[in-house]
């Protein structure tokens, strides 16, 4: 399933690279690859490179976007960190966790409070862990927060009926204590403000549509074909009349071994 999260990427990648430095990226984990984090690991001056995912449609992806680039020594697994032989026994100076605790949810429901104590003997220097501060829960004080819980709600309605589990993000608080009972010191923490596009309106609403063919009833189908495009036209609306919906946070914490 695509992630959830808005086109903020180019920005938090910048700020980890502000963070790490001069610091050698040395052996590069990143361990929930999409193919946005995959483009921007795999260009960095890594001594090899790592990624895995849960999904392999998702392997086939970043396959596809980054295969040339690859090295001897670089690969791309497909596997699950509930899998206790993954890459056990084997050490990266920089591990990478890109919107993986939300993406947790579609693949090992209720994994995430096991996930960093699960990664952190993979972790030799540095953890990165990039997040989404949830949006389908909680106070909507304006029009474009009401909007975006909508839409939010609304798509993963249509995922459970089809059958699917949807990503269940966590907030940066969560994280941040999850670290630390978990072994490692937090260094850095930032949130970045969201803006929602068009891109994102469609792309999501888009998603629901396409899942409504697995619904057993027809009727109900219907239904929410017209619920789907009534929040379109809604959202898309006031996209235009205040350049995109700004609600919530984006987040990037670092860690490292305590």
């Amino acid at each position: 399933m695509p992630s959830t999260a808005p086109p903020k990427t180019s920005a938090l990648f910048r700020h980890i690279e502000q963070l790490q430095g001069d610091a050698p990226w040395g052996a590069f984990l990143d361990a929930g690859t999409g193919v946005n984090s995959a483009l921007w690991s795999s260009a960095l001056a890594t001594d090899r490179w790592c990624a895995v995912t849960g999904s392999a449609g998702h392997g086939a992806q970043v396959q596809g976007r980054v295969g040339a680039r690859l090295r001897a020594q670089d690969r791309l697994i497909v596997g699950n960190w509930t899998d206790p032989e993954l890459l056990a026994g084997e050490g990266f100076d920089t591990v990478l966790a890109d919107y993986l605790v939300g993406a947790v949810e579609g693949f090992s429901p209720y994994f995430q409070p096991q996930l960093f104590a699960r990664l952190r003997p993979s972790v030799k220097r540095r953890l990165y862990v990039v997040g989404l501060d949830p949006y389908v829960v909680g106070e909507a004080p304006t029009k474009a927060a009401r909007v975006v819980r909508d839409i939010g709600r609304l798509r993963d309605a249509v995922l459970l009926l089809a059958g699917e589990t949807p990503y269940r993000e966590f907030p940066a608080e969560w994280v941040v204590n999850a670290l630390q009972t978990s072994g490692y010191r937090v260094t850095s923490g930032r949130r970045f403000a969201n803006r929602y596009r068009q891109t994102w309106v469609n792309g999501q609403l888009d998603m629901a549509a396409r899942r409504l063919a697995r619904f057993a009833d027809p009727q109900l189908a219907a239904a929410m074909e017209n619920s789907i495009e009534a929040l379109r036209e809604r959202s898309l609306d006031l996209c235009r009349r205040d350049d995109g919906l700004a609600h919530g946070h984006d987040y990037v914490v670092a860690a490292e071994p305590a």
